[in-house]
């Protein structure tokens, strides 16, 4: 990503500053005859359940019939005057005259809940993985300073660590910052097997245990001044140990155990990395940033084994499918694509977003489905057994922070950053028999 851009956008530090970098983020993302605060918002009125939902209330809880705008209109307002960030000036002009979006019509996660006493937030604006599900009632989100957790079993929020002041590892690793880290403000995260591994906007690196008290490792990857992390995953490696990658600015990728949190690989890159993925086998690596071409990387040497491209822009997300073979990649030009590896010369699919590049894509655990968001709005729900040819179009209003799937695929939540309406929606898998709504 452009440092520049990052510096004068992206960065929320003190809280005095928070409200300045949110109005001038609007500023350039919004139009201001299209932002809800202008419509005299009323304010009153919490969650809302799928029963509410049923009959008629808005799944945000925005009382339209009290606006002095409808629902519809203020969504062309928002599709006519939404302006998508570009790399590539008119990248995203290109595609829509190329590529048609693929009619909606799929069905296949309902509605279920929306919290809104979660308020995600966001750190830098490309950069949208900052919720992750652990289980179908468990997810894990950056909110502000803090990594905090909700169970939608009893409607309870906690805050699992607190970035705002002075954090030190309680486990002593080579290589770990003995007298710590204050004030980090996280622009990436993932959480997995108990793990939680964010990383930070001056390159730092905190990872720590769920089931342990404390911190186990906090590092800074680099002091170059172009040192943002822009994507951790934590994946099993090749050898059976469980490790983790992180990709920076300062075009590195990182790897390293999470036994002793040693660095166990440095691959170095033309350009800024913004997103890395490993395949389920662990062999191969997408590369993906700030060139229009993406890279497959041995994942044992860093040599690259393919090249990916077709994308006009700069891309910030990819992801594997079950299979090994297939992977996709998210892109500013408003597109996700879709690559065998057998056969990089050109995609087997090109998925167009309504408004906005692909900050976000996830693939279910047992490959149906493809889940793709975009900065605001719209998250797309492709059918990915049947060429992705069906699409549930999920549509809400606000930026959003981040999309992920439980593990068992039953549920999806989105995280929803907005001055007003910030909330945390879930959605839960469609099944032939009909869920009992548990919140009334």
């Amino acid at each position: 990503m452009s440092y520049q851009r990052a510096e004068r956008l992206g960065y929320m530090s003190l809280d005095e500053e928070m409200a300045d970098t949110m109005d001038e983020f609007e500023e350039v993302f919004y139009n201001e005859d299209t932002n809800l605060d202008d419509f005299e918002m009323v304010t009153e009125g919490t969650d809302t359940s799928a029963a509410q939902a049923r009959k008629g209330k808005d799944i945000q809880g925005i009382p339209w019939e009290r606006l002095n705008i409808t629902r519809q209109s203020y969504r062309l307002t928002r599709l006519e005057q939404y302006r998508n960030y570009e790399n590539i000036p008119l990248s995203g002009d290109a595609v829509d005259k190329e590529c048609k979006q693929v009619k909606k019509g799929g069905n296949f996660y309902d509605f279920f809940y929306n919290t809104r006493l979660v308020k995600p937030t966001i750190l830098h604006f490309q950069l949208r993985n900052l919720v992750w599900a652990t289980s179908k009632h468990d997810v894990y989100l950056i909110s502000n300073y803090s990594l905090m957790h909700w169970s939608s079993i009893s409607n309870n929020l906690t805050e699992v660590l607190d970035f705002s002041g002075h954090i030190a590892p309680s486990e002593k690793h080579a290589g770990s910052l003995i007298e710590g880290l204050t004030q980090t403000q996280i622009s990436t995260m993932a959480v997995k097997h108990r793990f939680v591994v964010a990383g930070g906007f001056q390159g730092e690196l905190v990872c720590k245990c769920l089931d342990k008290p404390g911190i186990s490792f906090c590092a800074r990857t680099t002091y170059e001044d172009n040192a943002i992390t822009n994507a951790v995953e934590i994946y099993d490696s090749l050898s059976g140990g469980l490790h983790f990658m992180a990709a920076n600015n300062d075009c590195g990728v990182r790897e390293y155990d999470m036994e002793k949190f040693q660095l166990m690989n440095y691959f170095r890159f033309p350009w800024p990395v913004n997103h890395t993925s490993m395949s389920p086998d662990s062999k191969i690596l997408t590369v993906v940033g700030d060139d229009l071409t993406g890279l497959l990387v041995d994942s044992q040497n860093g040599k690259t084994v393919g090249s990916i491209v077709g994308h006009l822009d700069y891309s910030f997300a990819s992801a594997w499918h079950p299979d090994c073979r297939t992977f996709a990649t998210g892109n500013q030009d408003k597109t996700c694509r879709i690559w065998d590896m057998r056969n990089l010369s050109s995609p087997t699919a090109v998925l167009k977003g309504n408004m906005g590049a692909v900050r976000s894509i996830r693939y279910s655990s047992d490959g149906r489905f493809l889940v793709v968001a975009e900065p605001a709005d719209f998250v797309h729900i492709y059918n990915a057994e049947g060429e992705y040819k069906k699409r549930q179009e999920i549509d809400m209003f606000g930026e959003i922070s981040g999309v992920s799937l439980s593990p068992d695929d039953e549920s999806l939540y989105i995280g929803i950053w907005d001055r007003t309406y910030a909330s945390l929606l879930q959605y839960n898998r469609r099944r032939s028999s009909v869920y009992v709504d548990l919140f009334t």
